[in-house]
């Protein structure tokens, strides 16, 4: 049987064992989140040995050359030491320079960090909390403009990382992880064709940043935004998008609540094939979005999407 060394800890474990359950199940402190190889909350590091990696694209080139390995993508072939990402370590430090309600859910968290972060709107980037909880969320600040990090985080639920964030303050230390994404972007090319934004509850974050890229770039085309909540009070960027589509007349903006859906849903069509979509929020409303878009004659190909994937159990 394989043996896996964590620091002073050497346990053995089932040949083709997942890495991260091996690591829980010896005790060992790895925060996880989707267990899909999407938030990178349970990075490692190889020291010695080399894992089966199921999904090596995940990372790019220079982390996996620095021994960097997503756990819950791994399997134990062989012998295997492994050092666990340490915030304190490996993140980069930052402080919270506003922390404030959007809605009775939904708390804007701006950041600091302590040297300045090279990201493009519509990226999500890893936050840790001081005792070492991990959960990574969307930009909403629009780099270049905004001299800080902005979050929307949607503590409608309870979790560890919602219910530490319900306690937070300005001055606060926090770390900063993995910077990812690049599904939600704004490319110049663009700039002629209709764009459609379409979110559901928090997923408005990313695009709310990919909006105002837009904007800035000098967009020409009609932008389309869509924001799905549960109800008219969960709309919690109603007033800065009325704000925006003021000042641009090409901008629309649709707040829908989920008693709407179905009868909106039926009446979504593109007004042109040459729409672009970029859809953010529950597999399920976004799946849900896609599937109209294409029934109305969006190519796939089009449509540019990150899901917000639930805490796995």
């Amino acid at each position: 049987m394989p043996e896996l060394l964590v620091g002073a800890t050497r346990v053995a474990v089932a040949p083709s064992a997942n890495l991260l359950d091996a690591l829980l199940g010896a005790g060992i402190a790895v925060p996880y989140s989707c267990r899909a190889g999407s938030c990178h909350a349970c990075l490692v590091r190889c020291l010695a040995g080399e894992p089966l990696d199921m999904q090596p694209q995940a990372l790019d080139a220079a982390r996996r050359q620095q021994g960097w390995r997503l756990a819950c993508q791994c399997r134990v072939v062989e012998d295997l030491q492994v050092q666990p990402f340490d915030p304190g370590r490996d993140g980069r430090p930052a402080r919270i320079v506003q922390c404030d309600w959007l809605s009775d859910e939904v708390l804007r968290l701006r950041v600091q960090p302590e040297q300045p972060l090279r990201y493009r709107a519509g990226q999500h980037l890893l936050l840790w909390t001081a005792t070492g909880i991990a959960r990574p969320y969307s930009l909403a600040s629009l780099p270049g403009d905004d001299d800080f990090l902005e979050f929307h985080l949607d503590c409608r639920r309870r979790g560890a990382f919602s219910d530490a964030a319900r306690q937070f303050a300005v001055g606060d230390e926090l770390r900063l992880g993995e910077l990812r994404g690049g599904a939600l972007h704004y490319d110049p090319d663009w700039q002629s064709r209709p764009l459609w934004l379409v979110a559901a509850g928090t997923g408005l974050a990313p695009l709310y940043g990919v909006l105002r890229e837009a904007l800035r770039q000098g967009h020409q085309g009609a932008i389309r935004v869509i924001h799905l909540a549960h109800d008219q009070d969960a709309h919690y960027l109603a007033g800065p998008l009325a704000a925006l589509a003021a000042r641009h007349p090409q901008v629309q903006v649709g707040l829908w609540t989920a008693a709407e859906l179905p009868a909106a849903l039926a009446e979504l069509r593109p007004v042109s094939r040459q729409t672009l979509a970029l859809l953010c929020g529950h597999p399920d409303s976004v799946e849900g979005f896609t599937r109209r878009l294409y029934l109305a004659g969006l190519p796939r190909s089009q449509m540019y999407c990150d899901l917000f994937l639930p805490h796995a159990p």
